[in-house]
């Protein structure tokens, strides 16, 4: 509807020609998105947020990206279910979900708490300094806390740090070829401008996603629409803009209060808020928040991996310990099945986890009926 009856038309005419005559190959996010969309939808829709995002030309950023984190969705398919509900799940149309009222940082207390109930040990904000190793054994890890250097040893251990700081941090290093594959392997940095809107509604959608090649802000959160225990005044309303850039550059390094101005100014024209309603506002900066998918990624990846694999009593997880843009969940996953191959001895592939469409389903099948 938003879109028109011309545009619209258009679009379905795009779709068809390039489902008739796709590309052969699909190297490329662009590539893949337009043998499954057309080439006007891509242009439309996925084209500028996505560069936005990753900071390089769709033609240059990895198919495997998109295959990913588009899985099971294509033009036809979205227009299906908004007519009838598809037999499989396609996770990038789900409706709802639950959410902590406190945000997700909430599990993490929880977690926390568990383990030190059972007698375990959380050290937060503690830096690693070095990961000692005797050949191809991790013995301890050097940590500065409070200003404190300590060493802790170790049995076994589970690294979800950025995969490229972990053998940076070794000690004695790893190979040459080692360190400059892990150089070569790239992030995407973001930061959030929070600002605080003196108004009860803005708009309904917990987040919306800004395709609008004027404006540098990315994609804006509405935090009570995820839960009004987000804001403590309800008459007021929390945005949260997100703008994706790489740690060093000029949007990273531009003052707090020239990119609360900013912000303001976006949303004004953007039209979501306006910007005299604004009454304060903050800069949250999150560092390799995107492991990158460029052309050269997959290679310099296989060199640190079968490197870190080498490592007898070490795992990595997670979306920076092994370099992949995983959801939460699949992060977390990667986490309980180093676990298990730890405590149970199994041999599961970590590295293995989101890259096959039902690795998931099969993974708590088979948990559920051990469980049982």
């Amino acid at each position: 509807m938003g879109l028109g009856f011309f545009q619209s038309v258009l679009i379905i005419l795009s779709y068809l020609r390039w489902h008739l005559f796709p590309y052969r190959r699909e190297d490329t996010f662009e590539q893949w998105v337009t043998n499954r969309f057309g080439k006007r939808l891509f242009l439309t829709f996925f084209k500028t947020y996505t560069e936005k995002v990753w900071g390089i030309s769709c033609s240059e950023l990895r198919a495997e990206w998109a295959a990913q984190r588009i899985k099971g969705l294509s033009l036809k398919t979205a227009l299906l279910s908004m007519f009838l509900k598809p037999k499989e799940t396609i996770k990038t149309l789900i409706q709802e979900f639950d959410y902590p009222r406190l945000g997700p940082g909430m599990m993490w207390s929880a977690v926390k708490d568990e383990v030190e109930r059972r007698a375990g040990l959380v050290r937060l904000r503690c830096e690693v300094i070095r990961v000692h190793r005797t050949a191809d054994r991790i013995d301890s890890v050097a940590i500065l806390c409070d200003g404190q250097m300590e060493v802790i040893k170790g049995t076994d251990f589970i690294s979800s740090m950025p995969v490229t700081e972990f053998v940076n941090k070794l000690a004695p290093p790893p190979p040459p070829e080692v360190l400059q594959a892990a150089e070569k392997l790239a992030y995407r940095d973001f930061l959030t401008v929070c600002l605080i809107v003196n108004k009860p509604h803005l708009f309904p959608d917990n987040w919306i996603y800004v395709h609008d090649p004027d404006v540098k802000v990315g994609r804006i959160q509405n935090f009570k629409n995820w839960s009004p225990y987000m804001v403590p005044d309800l008459t007021k309303t929390s945005l949260g803009l997100e703008y994706f850039c790489t740690e060093g550059d000029a949007l990273w390094n531009t003052p707090d209060a020239d990119l609360i101005e900013l912000a303001k100014r976006e949303v004004d024209r953007i039209g979501v808020a306006n910007s005299a309603d604004v009454e304060d506002g903050c800069v949250v900066r999150v560092p390799k928040a995107y492991p990158v998918y460029d052309s050269s990624h997959r290679d310099f990846l296989a060199i640190v991996r079968e490197y870190v694999e080498g490592l007898e009593n070490f795992q990595t997880i997670g979306r920076n310990g092994l370099h992949r843009y995983n959801n939460q969940d699949h992060a977390m996953l990667t986490a309980m099945l180093a676990v298990r191959n730890l405590v149970l001895g199994q041999q599961n592939d970590l590295w293995s986890v989101n890259t096959d469409k039902d690795y998931h389903e099969e993974t708590r099948e088979e948990t559920d009926v051990e469980a049982q």
